[in-house]
């Protein structure tokens, strides 16, 4: 009997029909709303003083809306919402489209009264009230809709009505690319190896799990110590590799630092099994093994971004534990090692939530990107849904696109054990912060770490909020330990040139292992800076690398088997 015609147990009923729910759902729980809904509502009926402050909340804002509606049907100019940047023109101060929205944000002030602060409700479950009620009051907005606003509206009669043929000129178009897998309109633009990701260098180490690209040197001299930068696997190295005003690579490399890149490959389903150890294997083992040989005799600056700075983290640790010094220091680049509070991450992680994602990956062998970007679109639908689709389709405005734009359209799948992983022991039971997760059969001691470190949180990260990412000072043990925050969010925060006019940050060192201050202790007591983050970054790695220059090494070094393979960027960053 083969393995299709064998009877099958409960537990494999379950697994397959949780795999059938979560390919329909896209690799969402819809238990997880439901319960939430259930905790709220049987909370609320247990709390008869509650429904009433429900109730007359629900009446006062019926009775404004009747005495708003009033005053503008007799011809008042009144602004409907303070502080809602979409109704602050004047064309929302006319009847009827102040009653719209002035009505539309009391209801939605009424909901948002209603699901919190209710005695009883778990704070998961009104956190994910929360996000499907904003989601769902995104899609009522009038704002939204062209018989309800005014400006689409004043647009559509002053052109005539060919902002509308070019919108749908513009769905038409962004329907046939979807069906085609390619990015946003526009991004084709930036081409990989000649816009973006354009430094030049070679790949001087290819595993099955990432290119090791080494920068060619612009300087005539350069620090002896070399940088290594590890990225995300959840996104294409190039974001710190942009075009060249916003490429961190760039930056290093004429300041004359010899800079390494790891490049990780887009996984299939054949690579389903790759664990969390295979990354920390193939991903740094291996690139700190080539750079050594490459450049023997020196330490190295490893420096690691959102995930990346996870697995860094991770391996310092190891390394330190097997009295490995061959790291001179540690950046760390809004990356987390205490999930805790992970942010609004964390409507997407439970239980349930990643039974439902596992069942989804099992089927693919992979997490597909558009799974993720349909995620961290449902976060801020405002800004990454509705936003652009009224501009496109009802305006007819195609918003140009940048150089971050066109790598956020080049998305990256995830293989399916190492997601798991990841999600379950770091994410759902923060083993990495409580010293419970092992690495290679070893458990990870992230006090072990006592090099010199550089970590970097952003004020406005939702996937990587800066107080969880300050709390790897409690965690580490290093007496050369440095803070700095600056303005932005996970990405456009870290892509930030040299010469960026809008940014600014606060930084500051502690020189002992073990002093600190609450984070917003320390938010008051350190003073704002104009400017980029990455002048000061660089000064400490030079400062923090031998006092005398040397020559540029070699790209690769075919003595030591590291031979120069093909021109950077290489082919995994091409990977569709």
């Amino acid at each position: 009997m083969d393995d299709q015609s064998k009877p099958r147990d409960g537990g494999d009923l379950n697994r397959v029909l949780r795999e059938q729910l979560a390919a329909a759902s896209g690799g969402f729980a819809p238990d997880v709303y439901v319960n939430a809904w259930w905790d709220w509502y049987l909370n609320v009926a247990q709390k008869p003083v509650r429904q009433v402050e429900i109730l007359e909340d629900a009446m006062a804002k019926a009775m404004d809306n009747w005495n708003f509606a009033l005053k503008a049907s007799v011809g008042q100019s009144l602004a409907p919402a303070e502080g809602d940047s979409r109704f602050k023109g004047e064309a929302w101060s006319q009847w009827p489209f102040n009653v719209l929205a002035h009505g539309y944000r009391n209801y939605a002030d009424w909901w948002r009264t209603a699901w919190s602060s209710v005695p009883g409700v778990a704070q998961q479950s009104e956190q994910q009230l929360e996000f499907i009620a904003r989601n769902a009051l995104e899609t009522l907005s009038p704002a939204n809709y062209l018989l309800t606003n005014p400006e689409l509206l004043d647009a559509t009669r002053a052109e005539a009505g060919q902002n509308l043929v070019r919108g749908f000129s513009h769905w038409l178009e962004d329907i046939e690319r979807t069906l085609d897998g390619k990015g946003g309109a526009g991004t084709e633009q930036f081409v990989v190896g000649r816009d973006v990701a354009a430094t030049p260098g070679k790949v001087v180490m290819r595993n099955d799990l990432v290119e090791l690209i080494q920068y060619s040197p612009q300087t005539p001299t350069v620090h002896a110590e070399p940088v290594l930068i590890v990225g995300a696997w959840i996104m294409k190295y190039y974001i710190l590799d942009l075009s060249p005003s916003n490429s961190m690579a760039q930056y290093l490399v004429s300041q004359g630092h010899t800079v390494f890149m790891v490049s990780w490959k887009n996984p299939t389903a054949s690579d389903r099994n790759l664990g969390m150890d295979d990354y920390l294997r193939l991903g740094i083992r291996d690139a700190l093994a080539a750079i050594t040989a490459i450049v023997p005799k020196r330490k190295v600056h490893a420096v690691g971004y959102c995930i990346g700075g996870t697995l860094l983290s991770i391996a310092a640790a190891v390394l330190a534990a097997e009295g490995d010094k061959r790291l001179a220091s540690l950046t760390l680049l809004a990356a987390q090692q205490d999930f805790s509070e992970p942010g609004e991450l964390s409507l997407f992680i439970s239980p349930s939530q990643l039974d439902a994602l596992e069942g989804a990956m099992r089927r693919t062998g992979v997490l597909k990107s558009e799974q993720m970007g349909a995620a961290f679109m449902l976060l801020r639908s405002r800004d990454l849904l509705w936003t652009p689709a009224v501009n496109s389709y009802l305006r007819g405005k195609r918003e140009t696109p940048n150089d971050l734009m066109a790598w956020n359209a080049d998305g990256t799948r995830m293989p399916c054990r190492m997601h798991a992983e990841y999600l379950r022991s770091l994410y759902l039971n923060n083993a990495l912060a409580r010293g419970e997760f092992s690495a290679e059969g070893r458990p990870v001691d992230l006090a072990a770490i006592h090099v010199p470190m550089f970590v970097v949180g952003t004020e406005t990260d939702h996937v990587a909020p800066w107080k969880s990412v300050y709390k790897a000072r409690g965690l580490t043990r290093s007496a050369d330990y440095t803070f700095l925050l600056t303005s932005g969010g996970h990405n456009a925060g870290i892509v930030s040139g040299p010469a960026h006019p809008r940014r600014r940050h606060r930084v500051r060192t502690w020189s002992n292992e073990r002093d600190t201050l609450t984070p917003q202790a320390w938010f008051e007591t350190t003073p704002s800076q104009t400017g980029s983050w990455w002048p000061v970054w660089e000064r400490w790695l030079g400062a923090h690398s031998s006092a005398a220059k040397i020559p540029p090494p070699s790209l690769g070094s075919e003595t030591a088997g590291y031979a120069s393979l093909a021109d950077a960027p290489g082919q995994y960053v091409l990977e569709k």
